[in-house]
């Protein structure tokens, strides 16, 4: 909101948008992504069945090995910004102002991928040891220095926008040293070491090889989409940031926050070889995402401009931007519960350490995303690009599920048949709902802030209301969430 405000669709937000999502991408494939995938497994099993010294241990390798690996990364990151711009945004090359300026931002921003990634494995040391709240709560000091750096930086900055990129520098710094108590208190603070030959590391590096595809191919497709988008008008790559920011709220919080839960857990059950355990985990998981996941599209699917016009337009953000941005986000909220499963499917395979699925069902959904970007993107422009991505992920979660079924790796427990109509019936009651009560959007874009806040907030609390209620009707009632992930 505080960007939309401060900066709007612009040349210089897109510029941004790309020196932001370079970095972040790495993150996720670093970090988040095929890093965790495939160290907390390793990490679950030395927990299980070694002795903490050989737990501290295998930690200060793999911290310094690690960190040894992104710092070189990192200087490769920033001597070679241009040549990095080009390849990820290659229509901000023939523009010479936009091209200098995200070479200038990428270059402030690329050592976040160093500092955001000691930050994931300290919060995957955490989330094995069952501390989730800590990793959980560190994102917020990337919002709270953004949204400094925008209101109280920007204006000492010669371009404003430039003030994002140091924002983001920041809350790199931040994020790491928040976490370094914690592990303290731990007695599980790393001392690194370079070590490749550790078995431990040897072992997480090739589960982590395969993954660096596989398990970012959502980000992966993301980039495609700026890729893309770089070759359209000015303000497209800046309309699919504010989409995305949006659909990546409901995936952030609840589809990662499940995801994060349930892996270490997975990977206690598949060591066990509690299969039964591994089974119900799973499916736990998919019953709390599709009660998440199938609103939330809803949501955002039906009321994707009152939501944007409320929350972002102000100041640079125009009425043109909210017609703009709500046509990529109500193609994205097609992808956002199949993205949520995604999250959820994959890990059954990264806890039984078999990468190589979804490596190869990451590659047909990559493939696919690009086909269909190509097609897609010359009649709808920017929207085609947000509709690729999301059916790109509908094809992820079906091949993930078809081969954990396939595997016996899931046995679906019985009432699925009854809770998917209780599912179908009161998303349609939703639906329905705010369908009828948003009405048209030319008036949302011409009224004042104060009473498009005010009409989202009581149609947001009546929609939640509203659902709820229905799911109550329907018989769905809190212990068929809140039960166990294992038997």
């Amino acid at each position: 909101m505080v960007m939309a405000q401060f900066f709007g669709a612009t040349a210089g937000q897109d510029a941004f948008s790309v020196a932001f999502r370079i970095p972040n991408f790495m993150r996720r494939l670093f970090a988040e992504g095929s890093f965790s995938q495939a160290f907390v497994p390793v990490l679950s099993e030395y927990q299980k069945q070694r002795s903490r010294e050989e737990v501290q241990n295998f930690i200060n390798a793999i911290a310094g090995t690690l960190g040894f690996v992104l710092l070189i990364i990192t200087i490769l990151g920033v001597v070679f910004a241009p040549w990095i711009v080009r390849v990820f945004a290659p229509g901000f090359a023939t523009q010479g102002e936009r091209f200098a300026l995200t070479v200038t931002m990428l270059r402030v921003t690329f050592p976040y991928l160093l500092l955001i990634s000691l930050t994931a494995f300290s919060g995957a040391i955490l989330n094995t040891y069952s501390r989730f709240w800590v990793a959980a709560f560190t994102p917020v000091f990337l919002n709270l220095s953004m949204i400094a750096a925008a209101i109280w930086l920007s204006p000492h900055m010669v371009v404003p926008v430039t003030a994002l990129a140091w924002g983001v520098f920041i809350a790199g710094v931040v994020q790491l040293l928040f976490q370094i108590p914690f592990l303290k208190n731990m007695r599980l603070m790393p001392r690194p070491k370079i070590c490749f030959s550790d078995d431990g590391v040897k072992k997480v590096l090739k589960l982590m090889v395969p993954a660096l595809f596989g398990v970012s191919v959502g980000q992966i497709n993301l980039l495609l989409d700026t890729l893309f988008a770089s070759f359209l008008i000015v303000g497209s790559v800046s309309w699919l940031y504010f989409s995305d920011r949006l659909m990546e709220f409901p995936l952030g919080v609840f589809g990662v926050a499940i995801s994060t839960v349930i892996l270490p857990h997975l990977s206690r059950h598949h060591a066990a070889q509690s299969e039964k355990d591994f089974s119900l985990t799973i499916d736990w998981a998919l019953r709390c995402v599709l009660l998440i996941g199938v609103p939330a599209a809803v949501v955002l699917g039906v009321m994707a401009g009152p939501l944007i016009s409320a929350l972002f337009q102000h100041g640079h953000f125009d009425a043109r931007a909210v017609l703009m941005t709500q046509k990529s986000l109500s193609m994205f909220a097609i992808g956002i519960t199949p993205f949520m499963l995604v999250k959820i499917l994959a890990s059954g395979f990264y806890a039984k350490q078999d990468l190589r699925t979804p490596v190869k069902i990451g590659i047909a959904a990559m493939i696919s995303n690009m086909v269909l970007n190509l097609i897609l993107i010359w009649p709808l422009k920017h929207a085609g690009i947000a509709l690729a991505t999301s059916l790109s992920a509908v094809l992820n979660a079906g091949c993930l599920f078809y081969f954990l079924r396939a595997r016996n790796l899931y046995v679906p427990r019985e009432g699925w048949g009854i809770f998917g109509l209780r599912l179908l019936f009161v998303n349609t009651v939703l639906g329905v709902f705010l369908w009828w009560s948003v009405g048209d959007l030319q008036v949302w874009v011409m009224q004042d802030w104060q009473w498009r806040c005010w009409h989202l907030i009581v149609l947001s609390v009546s929609a939640v209301v509203i659902y709820l209620v229905s799911l109550w009707v329907v018989g769905v009632r809190p212990k068929d969430v809140l039960v166990p992930v294992s038997s």
